[in-house]
């Protein structure tokens, strides 16, 4: 299930272009953050529906974009939770960069599989103290729309992704659920998050 949300993740960013001349249906809280949502788009549909590209090719594009929308370094600091706390500086190190690989390495590869669904922007909303929600639709050629809000916050001038909510559920809290699970499994260690974290991206360590 997991899987599958964030597969639509992929085909939501991909299809903005489609639709980022469109007014939103309401109000923007903060116009930028709906703007950049929409460039974001645009350049990753030009990016991808070049099919000349090589696979490592697309890999180093897919990275460069994942830094360009996405807060990652926030992003797994706070799905690792409480966790992060008791990591050593070590284990911090590689754990940002294992799970850097683990959005690479799972996600690449759908992108390069763009099939073309579209996109629009529904309205955008203000959430908690300092971000946006920008609200989206997903149309597929065959199914039902799926609703996708991506949740932006501004730092200093820049925009940056901080989560993404597919049909209520939060990518950002499922992944946090998973990985304490995994640290409850191991007797509440971080290394036996880092263990599974290199096999799963085919690191030796």
């Amino acid at each position: 299930m997991l899987t599958r949300r964030l597969f639509l993740v992929c085909a939501a960013l991909l299809a903005v272009s489609s639709w980022a001349a469109r007014p939103a249906a309401a109000q923007s809280a903060d116009p930028g953050a709906t703007a950049f949502i929409q460039s974001l788009g645009n350049e990753a549909v030009a990016t991808f529906s070049n099919k000349s590209l090589s696979r490592e090719q697309a890999v180093q594009r897919f990275r460069g974009l994942l830094y360009q929308g996405f807060d990652v370094a926030y992003i797994g600091r706070w799905v690792l939770g409480r966790y992060w706390n008791s990591a050593t500086p070590q284990q911090h190190d590689e754990y940002q960069k294992l799970f850097e690989r683990l959005i690479v390495n799972t996600y690449a590869d759908r992108f390069v599989e763009y099939s073309g669904e579209t996109f629009r922007i529904t309205g955008s909303r203000v959430e908690g103290e300092a971000d946006t929600m920008v609200t989206t639709q997903i149309v597929r050629p065959n199914g039902p729309p799926v609703n996708v809000d991506w949740r932006v916050r501004k730092r200093d001038t820049a925009y940056k992704i901080i989560d993404v909510v597919v049909e209520g559920v939060s990518m950002g809290v499922t992944q946090r659920q998973e990985f304490a699970s995994v640290i409850g499994q191991n007797g509440g260690r971080v290394e036996g998050l880092l263990q599974a974290l290199r096999q799963k991206v085919g690191s030796a360590g």
